[in-house]
């Protein structure tokens, strides 16, 4: 028998860590060549390992919620005949380090100028903002620098203390938060995966992107009817397709952004640029039990009412599965988020960075409203623009939402426009 150390692959492009959601085997554990090893959730995507070859697992390095670098030792596998082996990790890689040594092996390697451990986007806002990670005095495992430690730098004025530097009194708010008492019957829960994600990049978006929100109501009575009469004709030909409400939004947004082309944009932080896309991809909020996934319809433009409903419904079912494939989770250039029936009044939707508009779908109902200067029943919705105040003015989001409004109170337009 031989032992064979499996270290955790690339993972994608500019990829060089990601979180360990769930381990898939426990030691002592026979597995074949591509099993499932583990599941491991970078910036983008939550990725599956497979086993490189068959064996029995002597080891797995790492717990659930761990930060693994890509090139670090990752399973220790029983194998059949050979030498031992072991995968020589990349060029300048790091060994594995155990978790008592890891803080201290973090602050050598600094302080001999090798490469502070810090995830891709908190090396982007530490750039950002013109901080150097190795001035900054990282809180993570391993001694990894973490956006909030950017946050508490960037808070304190002028970033962490150089080296030999007596630090200054921070503020209140930059200083770390004491931890809280528990009590009889609290419960604890760990933020992993997806809800991290979820976490990390939404604080990313609200320090980065000063938003602001627009709400406007709908009168929704004619799309309602149209909407019906549609799905009438679509059972009767036995089509299998129903069209639910999202295609119309969907075909109505992109109408209106070929006339404010500004708001199917993302911001390039880097360059401090507004990147206006060619393409129409349009993200969809989907509710997973793991938590709020957009996935993206990609040249949603060139497709039919029933293409858009059909293919929002595979990957609404795909999100809830964690099927997504990587392609269908980035790339997006503007997201509209809806819950139903649960909409509520208005919201104000946080932007999905780099994306500068997300608009809330809000719950239909029938209220009263005024039509020719009528107390009439109507079926009435709110729609709400939150934007990216850095590169979108009041003015054109008000307008954009009113061309959204124009072609939802007259459907038949959406054809013209689809012409």
């Amino acid at each position: 028998m031989a032992t064979f150390e499996f270290k955790l692959p690339d993972l994608g492009e500019g990829v060089m860590e990601g979180e360990l959601v769930k381990w898939h085997v426990k030691e002592g554990d026979l597995v074949k060549e591509d099993q499932v090893l583990a599941e491991v959730m970078t910036d983008k995507a939550t990725v599956t390992v497979p086993a490189p070859r068959a064996g029995r697992v002597v080891k797995t390095h790492g717990r659930e919620g761990d930060m693994a670098k890509v090139h670090q030792l990752l399973v220790t596998l029983e194998t059949d005949g050979g030498a031992p082996a072991a995968e020589a990790p990349a060029h300048g890689a790091p060994a594995a380090v155990s978790a008592p040594a890891a803080a201290p092996q973090a602050q050598a390697a600094q302080a001999q100028g090798t490469k502070v451990l810090a995830t891709p986007v908190t090396r982007r806002m530490a750039r950002e903002h013109g901080l150097d990670l190795a001035e900054i005095s990282g809180s993570g495992p391993q001694g990894r620098v973490t956006k909030a430690d950017v946050v508490a730098a960037l808070e304190g004025g002028n970033g962490a203390p150089k080296k030999n530097e007596v630090a200054a009194p921070a503020p209140q708010a930059a200083r770390p938060a004491a931890p809280l008492s528990t009590g009889r019957g609290d419960e604890r829960i760990a933020l992993r995966g997806l809800r991290k994600k979820i976490a990390e990049k939404m604080v990313r978006s609200k320090f980065t992107m000063p938003h602001f929100a627009f709400v406007e109501e709908v009168d929704a009575t004619d799309l309602v009817a149209l909407r019906t009469r549609l799905n009438s004709q679509l059972a009767a030909a036995g089509d299998g397709t129903k069209l639910t409400y999202l295609p119309f939004i969907v075909k109505a947004t992109i109408a209106a952004m070929k006339k404010f082309p500004h708001l199917n944009a993302n911001f390039d932080e880097a360059s401090q640029e507004l990147v206006v896309r060619g393409e129409y991809n349009i993200g969809i909020a989907v509710a997973t039990p793991d938590g709020l996934t957009v996935a993206v319809v990609r040249h949603a433009d060139q497709l039919t009412l029933g293409e858009l409903a059909k293919e929002i419904s595979r990957l609404s079912t795909a999100a809830r599965e964690r099927k997504l494939k990587m392609e269908e989770l980035t790339g997006g250039t503007f997201t509209i988020t809806s819950l139903g029936q649960s909409g509520g009044l208005f919201a104000t939707p946080i932007l999905n960075h780099p994306e500068v508009g997300i608009m809330g779908v809000h719950k239909l109902k029938k209220r009263p409203a005024v039509k020719n200067d009528q107390v009439v029943i109507r079926d009435m919705m709110n729609l709400s623009l939150s934007c990216d105040h850095r590169v979108i003015d009041g003015d054109v989001a008000a307008s954009f939402v009113y061309e959204v409004i124009k072609y939802l109170e007259a459907p038949d337009l959406l054809f013209l426009a689809m012409a």
